[in-house]
C-alpha cells in the first residue's frame, strides 16, 4: 500500500446495495464487489454481518468475485451467528466464519469503515 492509499474495511450488512428495489439492490452489490477486484487499492478486509452473509454463499452471484478477493489477500470475515441463522455453514464459497469480537476488533482497528 502506497502513502496515498488508505486502510480501510468493507462491512457488508445486507445482500443489497442501498434501498429501495431489491433487484437493482443485487445488481449494484455484485457491480460494488466486482469492482473491488479490479481495484488497486485493496481494502484489508471484508466484514459480513447479518443478510449480508448471504453474499458469500455457493450460490450467490458474488461467490466468484469474492474467491478471487480472497485469493488475492483480502480477509473476509463471516459473522457466525449469522451463517448460522441462514443455515449457510456447508454452502460458503468464501471467507472465514468468524465472531462478534474479531469483527469489532477489525472494524474499529482500521482507518476508515465503508457500508455499501
Amino acid at each position: 500500500m502506497n502513502a496515498d492509499q488508505q486502510h480501510f474495511v468493507v462491512a457488508f450488512k445486507s445482500d443489497k446495495m442501498g434501498s429501495g428495489d431489491d433487484q437493482l439492490g443485487s445488481l449494484l452489490i455484485k457491480a460494488y464487489i466486482n469492482t473491488l477486484v479490479e481495484n488497486d487499492n485493496k481494502p484489508a478486509a471484508l466484514v459480513f454481518y447479518n443478510a449480508g452473509v448471504l453474499l458469500a454463499a455457493e450460490d450467490s452471484d458474488t461467490a466468484p468475485a469474492l474467491q478471487v478477493l480472497e485469493e488475492q489477500g483480502v480477509e473476509l470475515l463471516l459473522c457466525g451467528t449469522c451463517v448460522e441463522f441462514f443455515d449457510l455453514k456447508q454452502r460458503l464459497a468464501a471467507g472465514t466464519i468468524s465472531n462478534m469480537y474479531a469483527i469489532s476488533d477489525t472494524l474499529s482497528s482500521t482507518g476508515h469503515v465503508i457500508y455499501p
